[in-house]
């Protein structure tokens, strides 16, 4: 125990240490050019991001968005190394040296098809749910965790038939009578969702909070900062 802590303590170090290196160059680089640069920005999912990095791209042409996909359990050692500038995650990191920023919070509820028992109904408890095949999204993923959690408190297991790190996919095999699965009240905005019925979980916890997150002693690009004013600063319930 004794070493793997300190073997973890030396890997914080060093993470930190590749950090200034690359924060440095990235200072120099941004001092010299005329433009703004580079923002790198890690989700674990960008649909919910559409709307203002739309907005971002309109108000700034000329600097190059690098977006990457990432799992929430790995963001804290990105921003720590910094190759990402900012995360955003829909579910807590427990991490130091990190400043975030709630964005919003919202109900999560299940999708069913549209000719599913569940489909009229207005809201169904988690028991209701058990036996029920579900299709979502892998391990460490925001939803599989909601899900997980959801009926460990309840001592049940949930039976999954499927599991896809595409949302879009997840959406159109719940459509298409495969299974249910868990769906966060953002997308019932979607203009592109698939045809599904969405019914509220009859539980407190069956929700999502989404936090943008960065480094609290990292530089940060003029490029980065305005973006995360930009997403602080978006109106989540109008969208816009």
């Amino acid at each position: 125990m004794v070493r793997n802590e300190a073997g973890k303590l030396f890997r914080d170090h060093v993470e930190r240490s590749l950090g200034e290196l690359e924060a440095g160059r990235r200072a120099v680089a941004e001092a010299t050019s005329e433009g703004l640069g580079t923002v790198r920005l890690a989700s674990e999912t960008f649909l919910t991001l559409t709307g203002p990095l739309a907005a971002y791209k309109r108000a700034h042409p000329s600097v190059e968005i690098e977006l990457h996909w990432s799992p929430a359990e790995d963001m804290a050692r990105h921003l720590r190394a910094q190759d990402v500038d900012l995360c955003i995650a829909s579910q807590p990191i427990h991490a130091e040296g990190l400043a975030s920023v709630k964005l919003f919070d919202e109900a999560v509820g299940v999708a069913t098809p549209l000719d599913h028992p569940l489909a009229r109904r207005t809201s169904v408890s988690v028991d209701e749910l058990a036996g029920q095949p579900f299709i979502t999204a892998r391990k460490g993923h925001w939803q599989r965790r909601l899900l997980d959690r959801l009926f460990a408190a309840r001592g049940l297991t949930p039976q999954i038939v499927c599991e896809s790190d595409e949302p879009a996919a997840i959406a159109e095999l719940i459509s298409a009578g495969l299974g249910i699965g868990l769906v966060p009240a953002f997308a019932l905005r979607s203009a592109t969702r698939a045809t599904a019925a969405w019914i509220s979980v009859d539980s407190p916890d069956c929700r999502r909070t989404v936090t943008l997150y960065w480094g609290a002693d990292s530089h940060l690009s003029t490029a980065a900062r305005q973006m995360r004013t930009t997403i602080t600063n978006w109106n989540w319930t109008a969208g816009d």
